[in-house]
């Protein structure tokens, strides 16, 4: 159903001897999922010592967490536009640098630099989550749920390690949060070294030379009731993913966890949701219509919070069960961005679409549980909503699962007839 249009030869065919290893590109592809949420999950088990280090409010504190979903809204459309004029290899290479250059800037010892750097790592990690999935839409047509699987799970995998080893590297030395932020900056500098070979591979300009793609930009499909289905699935998935990654350790603590074990938690919480982007694309594999799957793994997430507000005392089962929905839901939601367009043009308009306005749904979700929680001084009534997002989670899933795909939108040209 989905119609095929890998790297193009002259024929229309992928030659990826003439382009790259396929293998290089894997790989290259999944190191560029390992710095997608490391630099972002490493804040919340050390937002304490940071706010003390720095004398921040605690919500001067919390927009260490909104600032960089902000800057993915900001950013995405932006993403398609940068790879057709540097190309998608070079916009990844130069996302990559920004990346390593926000993290050490956010590691400074000044409020200004922590916020300044927050913003371009946000925006260097917005530019990758667009493009990365119309990589692998454009290089493996035939692999999207399996290669979207791989690379959720190393992102998981390294954010969950980010996350766990925070409050140890933190504690190392005086000021230890610095080191715990900043580390992160050798892992993107590497990546960024072992793409650029695909980056002085590749002609500028997207699509490359001799493509069969269309050279005008493709419009992001606002009409599409499918891609508003692919987009709210996106937004209230990442809503509740970066709720927990902000406010986990904390409702943990407030009932009686120390530091370090919250931090574990947040780090098992990423774990299940690691075994779920491994089992799903085996399970969906062979599966055209995802609806099923999608609500089941909504229907995961609204237990768990359900259960986090209404059982305390099994916490650590609750987050387990989020996580396993959770890491559902993540996987299902950028293998729609893949699934639902026609060709990897028409992924990179859906997908910044989706993440454009998904993750400014998501940015309101850690600002709003924080203030309803200060507003009723119990964790029950966030939770609560947060269980109400899962369950229009799952209604969206319904839709964004269906086998069809997005209308492709009218392109805009100075031409009166399109």
């Amino acid at each position: 159903m989905i119609r095929r249009h890998p790297a193009p030869t002259a024929a229309g065919r992928p030659d990826h001897h003439r382009t790259a290893p396929v293998a290089l590109l894997v790989a290259g592809s999944v190191l560029i999922a390992a710095n997608l949420r490391a630099a972002l999950t490493v804040v919340g088990p050390v937002l304490d010592p940071i706010g003390r280090g720095l004398g921040l409010s605690a919500s001067a504190a919390g927009l260490l967490n909104t600032l960089p979903l902000l800057a993915f809204a900001a950013f995405s459309p932006i993403a398609p536009g940068l790879a057709r004029r540097l190309g998608r290899e070079r916009a990844l290479l130069v996302a990559l640098v920004v990346l390593t250059a926000g993290i050490v800037v956010r590691s400074l010892p000044a409020a200004g630099a922590l916020f300044t750097g927050t913003v371009m790592l946000g925006a260097a990690i917005a530019v990758g989550n667009v493009l990365l999935p119309e990589v692998i839409r454009y290089y493996f047509p035939d692999r999207v749920g399996v290669l979207t699987g791989t690379y959720v799970t190393v992102m998981g995998l390294v954010a969950a390690l980010a996350s766990g080893f925070a409050v140890p590297i933190a504690g190392s030395e005086p000021d230890g949060w610095r080191l715990a932020l900043g580390c992160w900056a050798g892992l993107a500098l590497i990546t960024a070294a072992l793409w650029a070979p695909h980056a002085v591979r590749q002609s500028p300009g997207f699509p490359p030379t001799g493509s069969t793609h269309p050279r005008r930009p493709v419009a992001m499909p606002w009409r599409s009731p499918l891609a508003w289905q692919v987009t709210g699935f996106m937004g209230l998935q990442s809503l509740g993913f970066y709720v927990m990654i902000a406010w986990l350790p904390s409702i943990l603590e407030s009932r009686g966890a120390t530091s370090a074990t919250a931090g574990w938690a947040l780090f098992g919480y990423q774990f299940v949701a690691l075994a779920a982007s491994l089992v799903l694309p085996l399970v969906t594999r062979q599966v055209t219509d995802q609806r099923r799957v999608a609500v089941t793994a909504a229907l995961c997430c609204l237990v768990g919070y359900l259960g986090l507000a209404l059982a305390p005392s099994a916490a650590l089962a609750w987050v387990a069960v989020v996580g396993l929905g959770g890491g559902a839901c993540l996987v299902l939601a950028l293998s729609f961005i893949g699934l639902r367009a026609s060709d990897a043009a028409h992924t990179a308009a859906l997908s910044g679409m989706a993440q454009s306005i998904g993750y400014l749904l998501a940015a309101f979700g850690p600002v709003l549980f924080g203030a309803l929680h200060d507003s009723t001084t119990s964790w029950t009534p966030p939770l609560l909503g947060l269980a109400a997002t899962a369950a229009l989670l799952a209604v969206t899933g319904l839709g964004a699962g269906r086998p069809a795909h997005v209308q492709a939108a009218p392109r805009r040209s100075p031409r009166p007839q399109r």
